[in-house]
């Protein structure tokens, strides 16, 4: 499986920020370790166009954000420090989610070792979301004929707002959401197809709510391309989490998903979107399991 990565991915962050920088490398790692990957199967990305990053976001947050003038409000809504290095990394993953759709097209399935920035709106970072890489990369594949009809599915324990938001009068794209209904964010744009699910969920309801609603979602969607955002904070103990998935529960997940998605025969892209364990390590060693399940099925 070809995957999107470049070193670029990770940059440092003050001591004791909330943000596990370092699960990007140490994914990396891991899947060569591991045989999942090899070398000559990733791509690095470059930095993302700025006329690609327009299609979604606006010229005045743009402008702002490569010359480092947002608000400390902006930039605390956002999560992230600011600089130079921020902003490209951001714009090196939102193109390594382009790469990897691009590659899914063409081999069945890839993935982007970041990614899945799904609370990023036009005009604002927010959540540790700076730029959207998930609706810039429908927007090129869309402006360039790549593809018509495209699926989200979010399963992230936060909803993706962003993605809500931006396609809500969008028919060409379903955006199906399963989280955590009363975790952030706390306005929550409808998606095509949301599914909240009560704090503490365990395995067996989760797993339960996603046979009933994520088959549907395929079969109405009916896409050219199917963007999986397979969000590890849905484990137990996660630092934002407050649902409470085993590891087998989400191998399970994972399983049950990217079975479906092979099923209908549908080009697939695999992002990490969140995940925020004990350690970077630990985080990665759970974003791995989306693609042990994937190495089974393709």
């Amino acid at each position: 499986m070809r995957v999107s990565y470049c070193d670029g991915y990770y940059v440092p962050l003050p001591d004791g920020h909330p943000f596990p920088m370092a699960k990007f490398p140490a994914l990396h790692a891991q899947l060569l370790r591991e045989g999942l990957v090899r070398a000559e199967d990733v791509v690095a990305p470059r930095p993302a166009d700025w006329s690609d990053l327009l299609t979604v976001h606006t010229r005045d947050y743009l402008d702002r954000l490569a010359r480092g003038a947002l608000t400390d409000r902006e930039e605390r809504r956002m999560g992230l420090p600011w600089s130079p290095r921020l902003v490209r990394r951001s714009r090196l993953a939102v193109q390594g989610t382009l790469n990897a759709a691009l590659m899914a097209l063409q081999d069945g399935v890839a993935a982007n070792l970041a990614g899945g920035t799904h609370h990023a709106a036009p005009g604002h970072g927010e959540g540790f979301c700076v730029l959207n890489d998930v609706a810039v990369a429908i927007r090129v594949l869309q402006r360039a004929c790549w593809v018509q009809r495209v699926l989200i599915v979010d399963l992230d324990v936060h909803q993706g707002n962003g993605n809500a938001a931006f396609f809500a009068d969008d028919p060409a794209v379903y955006t199906f959401s399963m989280h955590g209904a009363k975790n952030y964010p706390f306005r929550k744009p409808p998606s095509t197809h949301d599914v909240g699910l009560p704090d503490d969920t365990p395995d067996a309801a989760y797993l339960d709510a996603l046979a009933a609603h994520l088959p549907t979602a395929v079969a109405r969607a009916r896409p050219d391309l199917i963007i999986y955002l397979g969000g590890i904070d849905v484990m137990a103990g996660d630092r934002y989490g407050r649902l409470a998935l085993t590891r087998d529960g989400l191998h399970a997940r994972d399983r049950f998903a990217l079975r479906t998605f092979a099923a209908s025969d549908v080009a697939t892209v695999l992002l990490l979107s969140g995940g925020y364990a004990t350690t970077p390590a630990a985080t990665a060693d759970l974003h791995a399991v989306m693609h042990r399940e994937a190495a089974t099925l393709w």
